[in-house]
């Protein structure tokens, strides 16, 4: 019986090491919440915030709607590239990895 507890443990951890891994490997996507504002830096690392109603109606003059899809990645250093997605192949592309 008390093998049974030991290997039903082992199990479970294994699974949601995996998933982990998974993730770390993959990445999750997410949608933006409305108002949320996300910072992408040069070397890579982001930030998010929910901006008060003054704040964020300075920040709509100043921002433009997307027209198409737009990536983002970064090198093996981490820093932070956004991919030219202007032609159609790349469109396409960019919309397939997005669903």
């Amino acid at each position: 019986m008390h093998s049974i507890k030991l290997i039903v443990i082992a199990g479970l951890v294994g699974l949601s090491a995996s998933q982990a891994l998974a993730e770390d490997t993959m990445g999750t996507m997410t949608m933006m919440k409305g108002g949320q504002v996300t910072a992408i830096m040069p070397d890579g690392h982001m930030g998010t915030m929910m901006p008060d109603a003054k704040m964020s109606a300075e920040m709509m003059k100043m921002s433009k709607p997307l027209k198409h899809c737009m990536m983002m990645m970064t090198d093996a250093s981490g820093k932070a590239y956004m991919v030219d997605t202007s032609t159609k192949k790349a469109q396409a592309e960019c919309e397939k990895m997005a669903k």
